[in-house]
């Protein structure tokens, strides 16, 4: 069954791939009319994290945000196909890092990095771009696709950009391996932890929230300096993203430092615009135990 999705998802790929941007978006927009209209894909999930991060505005302030994150999700999973049949020079242009001299000054320094980022915008294309516009080597993080043929394709797809993939099973390996080279470590830390009892709470959109420890912890016992990435949508198709220092030297931070200053950063652009963040995570699932002083 695993290779019949797989052949159902290479023709997704294909026809996705030969359809010019304008028409996507039409398409794009069905799929939000399926997910949001038809199935209420999680609206459950959304409606509750809306009301708990915004209890003071109006049943249609809220159903504005609400719609505006399903016209996301629809959209990062129409580019998210499109984005593995796109030329370099279409990423570069559709998917632009503003400040790319801040990653050539590690390189040049032979200096690893973290770049710590957010389910916010289209953080599906970065796994391309970033390989594009710097001479680091890019690692990415993520988590496996249970479909073993549609995670293979999507390792193959990244490859061919010059990002590596790493599974978050084997962080440790892929750290120990690049963490003294001119690397690029992608993470996105701003979905609830699967180990709470490693996690760094912190306030974040006015709740108690659980991070998960990984950007800290390694970029301590690497001391690799920790980025932020600011992203923003241009328009349709279209966007924008820099990087911000958040710590140069993290042996000198206090526990949770680092982790509190990435979860500010998080929440000043979803605050900017809460449209773009993926709210259908049940982000808020876990509680903190009385002798977690974390």
């Amino acid at each position: 069954m695993d290779f019949v999705t797989y052949l159902f998802f290479l023709f997704l790929v294909t026809i996705i791939g030969i359809t010019p941007f304008f028409i996507l978006y039409g398409f794009a927009d069905f799929v939000y009319f399926v997910l949001y209209k038809l199935l209420g894909y999680r609206k459950p999930v959304v409606q509750s994290n809306l009301r708990k991060v915004f209890p003071d505005k109006s049943d249609k302030e809220l159903k504005q945000i609400e719609k505006a994150s399903y016209k996301n999700l629809a959209d990062i999973f129409v580019e998210g196909v499109k984005g593995f049949t796109m030329s370099k020079k279409t990423i570069m242009k559709r998917h632009k890092l503003l400040n790319p001299e801040i990653l050539k000054e590690f390189y040049e320094k032979n200096q690893g990095v973290i770049v710590a980022a957010a389910h916010y915008g289209n953080w599906e294309w970065g796994a391309f771009s970033a390989a594009y516009f710097s001479k680091n080597i890019i690692v990415g993080l993520y988590k496996p696709l249970s479909n073993k043929y549609m995670d293979g394709f999507a390792i193959r797809s990244r490859a061919k950009a010059g990002t590596i993939l790493a599974p978050v099973n084997k962080t440790a390996y892929y750290f120990e391996q690049y963490a003294n080279k001119a690397s690029v470590f992608l993470m996105a830390g701003d979905q609830s932890p699967s180990n709470v009892n490693k996690a760094i709470w912190v306030d974040f959109l006015g709740i108690d929230t659980a991070f998960l420890h990984g950007v800290e912890f390694y970029a301590k016992k690497y001391n690799l300096p920790v980025l932020f990435l600011h992203m923003k949508r241009k328009k349709r198709g279209m966007y924008g993203y820099s990087l911000e220092v958040i710590v140069d030297n993290p042996s000198e931070t206090k526990p949770g430092e680092i982790t509190h200053k990435y979860a500010k950063m998080i929440e000043a652009m979803i605050l900017a615009n809460p449209g773009d963040w993926l709210w259908s995570h049940k982000r808020w699932k876990h509680s903190r135990k009385p002798d977690n002083n974390k």
